[in-house]
């Protein structure tokens, strides 16, 4: 397993499971049972963890996927700012979660305000890693840029 593979294999656990922890958030607002909410926190927490892995293994699968030529390295520089990006706000999310996990474990009562701080995170990272994905999969799949045209040629194949 090289270095891209590993980045592939990494890298979408953190864009997923921030997408299911916000979904089992809102779940527990709607449920209002604090446990469905602090399993919200709990996937928060590993996403972080994921993202951090997943940025680890970034440089390493840039080098592999510059050696096989004919790859946009403005495509990748896009991708390693939108990473970034969503790197710093998923981190903050797991702390956010941390932290609000331990005033919870407390009693505090102003851990409420930390759940609704996680949603709030949640929400942005959702977006951040829909558009790193996204920019990700850019690099190597031109069917999913924007003014990708298929070829008139790949429409005869069907006949």
């Amino acid at each position: 397993m090289n270095g891209a593979h590993l980045h592939l294999v990494v890298n979408h656990l953190p864009i997923v499971g921030v997408i299911i922890g916000t979904l089992v958030l809102i779940a527990g607002y709607l449920s209002i049972k604090m446990p469905v909410k602090v399993t919200a926190l709990g996937i928060f927490i590993f996403s972080a963890i994921t993202a951090l892995i997943a940025n680890f293994t970034g440089e390493e699968a840039e080098e592999v996927v510059e050696g096989l030529g004919n790859i946009s390295h403005q495509l990748i520089h896009e991708h390693e700012e939108q990473a970034e990006t969503f790197l710093v706000l998923t981190v903050i999310l797991g702390v956010v979660s941390i932290l609000t996990l331990f005033f919870t474990a407390k009693k505090k009562e102003f851990a409420r305000y930390g759940f609704i701080l996680a949603l709030v995170l949640s929400i942005a990272c959702v977006f951040t890693g829909k558009q790193t994905g996204t920019s990700g999969g850019e690099i190597r799949h031109t069917e999913i840029h924007a003014d990708f045209q298929a070829s008139p040629e790949a429409d005869d194949d069907d006949d």
